[in-house]
């Protein structure tokens, strides 16, 4: 199976692109839905986040504040790092787990600090998704509660376009319309299928046999 990693910064249109590659058949597994899996009420690493970041993360029912844990962790680069123990172990187990189940010819990983946490070798091909920063400003204010300098903070704290260029096998630029959009996707679909349905040499089977 083709192991596609999926990233792009905030408001680039992700979202957009794994719901039109799911619509065309596409396993994708996505960090933000395992994220919230992990974070659930009642688990092991929600109660080890309020230990490590009080009790003002949490709501009064004792679910995870979400927005409030995002302010914390994008304005304090260690705290961030803390968060990322305490989530990224189980959440690479539990993609892992669910790839290992999957019979498509290709499956897509949707890891929004992809390249953040250099984990680009561990794909077969890194798919990155940009867009200019005016569109994600726009978007993602569009979506979210989040004023402008939170976003800002929230894109400074994330790879930069070049970094995320030099990493990508792919190159999806969505500054368009979504059906312009869906056309790179159906595009990049194909070429997928195509690239899994090749014969796999001895030395690239060793390598994920050691994955």
């Amino acid at each position: 199976m083709l192991r596609i990693a999926l990233t792009g910064g905030i408001g680039s249109g992700k979202s957009a692109v794994t719901e039109h590659l799911r619509a065309l058949g596409a396993t994708v597994l996505d960090a933000d839905e395992f994220s919230h899996q992990v974070t659930a009420k009642g688990s092991a690493a929600l109660e080890r986040i309020g230990e490590a970041f009080g009790a003002g993360v949490l709501n009064p029912d004792g679910s995870l504040d979400r927005a409030a844990l995002r302010q914390l962790v994008f304005a304090d680069a260690a705290a961030r790092s803390q968060l990322e123990a305490i989530l990224h172990p189980d959440i690479r187990r539990r993609m892992r787990e669910a790839a290992e189940k999957t019979d498509t010819p290709y499956c897509v990983f949707s890891i929004p600090l992809l390249i953040e946490t250099g984990r680009t070798k561990d794909f077969d091909r890194v798919l990155v998704v940009e867009a200019p920063t005016s569109m994600r400003r726009e978007r993602t204010a569009r979506r979210s509660n989040l004023d402008r300098k939170q976003i800002d903070a929230i894109i400074a704290a994330q790879a930069s376009d070049e970094e995320r260029r030099q990493a990508a096998d792919d190159l999806i630029v969505n500054d368009g319309s979504l059906d312009a959009l869906c056309a790179k996707v159906n595009v990049l679909n194909q070429q997928y299928l195509e690239l899994a349905s090749q014969p796999v040499a001895e030395s690239e089977i060793n390598a994920l046999l050691r994955r």
